[in-house]
């Protein structure tokens, strides 16, 4: 039982914006911090609650617990910071970069996010009536509205999600493709390596650059389990090339009572209009008569990684039965930022104001231009001065350039940008570059022409304001 004179100090607890603004960790994400500030006030709580006199306490007062608790948010702040796994500031130019976890979140999917990790939560629970309910329910109802589909069925990734459909569809019997869709994506994975473990028989028709529909059909026999098209989202073949249309494939395989796969990989929704810069859409496919299509959710989608797999009733739920569907199923965090994003394209003129991937997809040559002035002034203001000698000056330079979309996606698709290009005499460009990914947060750019370049293609916005404060703590080794 807590001491009655310790019940007043319940009233000198401060409020959670008073301690958020008592910490200084501009470069943390909110919700991690309103997490680690409810987290520290939840822990006072409980101290003024079991302590036995006052003097146990470890804080007295409204300034005292203020000072108090925001160094235990500091703290949390400090262990974060040395993550191996934290925040990076994009300024590469590469929308889509695999190596910085490809689409950032939107505002609404980081809170789902950190709401389903922060605690407990009804996962697999039917609040109405308190039973058990499939985790993927959410998601899966919003696919079809999404989609237009009939169903839908979320898994780790694209990856896992062609890999479930040739077990489940297709081990122990053949899949036909065409030559020119035997694609890696990347880390090495190969689409033939991923049939061979799924244990389908790969079957090879046309070549590289020109395979028609007659190929497909006198590969058919009756141990064929699908017809396969891969769209080749991360390479494009030029010149002396054709190839089935989804259409043709789909008449096909329906004429002999088979499924047509559709691997389109990149995640292009007809919601992304003009955005989507001509990649073939999950609706359009659906519409040629595809049974089934993938598309990853970390891609144009603008989700957290997952594999999204779209079609038939008749062969999701063949899916959804499948082992290898628990195996490759997503975790609570996932699917929260999955369902949030989602539910964003339930409103699609809001589109580019909610996902931040297509507000950088969206972004003018103006506004561009005038990010990268902004930039450009404040760095100067705010890096470290040359020496009295004149060495060591820097030179920040305002120039037009080309951005990409990458992930492997929309291989060849220059975007419009401006970047900045920073020089400091006596340092070279990859000093410099080594020299950004050290400040707190890491700034990752380009060298381009022997120049280091901080483009605006892909800053999220408050980055250019996160740059120039740490910018003046820069070091060279």
């Amino acid at each position: 039982m807590s001491h009655p004179q310790n019940l007043a100090e319940f009233q000198a607890l401060p409020a959670i914006d008073a301690l958020l603004a008592a910490v200084d960790a501009a470069d943390t994400p909110r919700g991690l911090l309103l997490a680690w500030a409810r987290e520290a006030l939840a822990e006072a709580r409980a101290a003024i609650l079991a302590a036995p006199t006052p003097s146990d306490l470890p804080a007295h007062g409204r300034t005292a617990w203020i000072s108090h608790l925001a160094a235990r948010v500091a703290e949390r702040v400090r262990c974060d910071r040395e993550q191996s796994l934290r925040r990076v500031i994009n300024a590469t130019g590469v929308l889509l970069h695999t190596n910085l976890g490809r689409a950032p979140l939107s505002a609404d999917a980081q809170a789902a996010l950190v709401g389903a990790a922060a605690g407990y939560s009804n996962l697999e629970m039917d609040l109405a009536s308190g039973r058990r309910q499939s985790r993927l329910h959410a998601v899966r109802d919003l696919l079809p509205q999404v989609t237009g589909a009939e169903a839908g069925l979320p898994v780790h990734n694209n990856a896992a999600a062609v890999y479930l459909t040739l077990t489940a569809l297709a081990s122990g019997r053949e899949v036909i493709v065409s030559r020119g869709h035997l694609v890696e994506i990347g880390g090495g994975f190969r689409l033939p390596d991923i049939m061979v473990a799924s244990g389908a028989k790969l079957v090879e028709v046309g070549t590289s650059n020109r395979t028609r529909i007659r190929d497909y059909e006198a590969a058919i026999t009756e141990r064929t389990a699908l017809l396969l098209k891969v769209h080749p989202s991360n390479f494009r073949i030029v010149g002396f090339f054709e190839e089935a249309s989804t259409e043709e494939l789909a008449a096909l395989a329906h004429r002999h009572d088979l499924p047509l796969f559709d691997d389109l990989g990149s995640g292009a929704l007809s919601q992304h209009g003009p955005l989507a810069l001509g990649e073939p859409t999950v609706q359009a496919s659906l519409a040629a008569g595809a049974d089934l299509v993938a598309i990853s959710g970390d891609k144009l989608l603008g989700g957290p990684q997952a594999g999204l797999l779209i079609g038939a009733t008749r062969w999701i739920e063949r899916l959804a039965k499948h082992p290898v569907a628990r195996v490759v199923r997503l975790d609570k965090t996932a699917l929260a930022a999955l369902e949030a994003t989602l539910r964003a394209y339930l409103d699609p003129a809001s589109l580019a104001t909610r996902l931040p991937l297509l507000a950088l997809l969206a972004r003018t040559e103006d506004d561009l231009a005038e990010r990268a002035e902004r930039l450009r002034e404040r760095l100067s203001a705010a890096l470290p001065a040359g020496r009295p000698d004149g060495s060591g000056d820097w030179s920040l330079e305002v120039i037009t350039t080309c951005a990409e979309v990458g992930g492997g996606s929309l291989p060849g698709v220059e975007l419009p940008s401006r970047a900045v290009a920073v020089t400091r005499s006596g340092i070279s460009p990859n000093q410099l570059s080594d020299a950004f990914r050290r400040l707190t947060p890491p700034v990752a750019g380009r060298i381009e022409r022997d120049r280091f370049l901080l483009d605006l293609r892909t800053l999220l916005d408050g980055d250019d304001l996160d740059i120039a404060r740490a910018a003046s703590a820069l070091e060279f080794s």
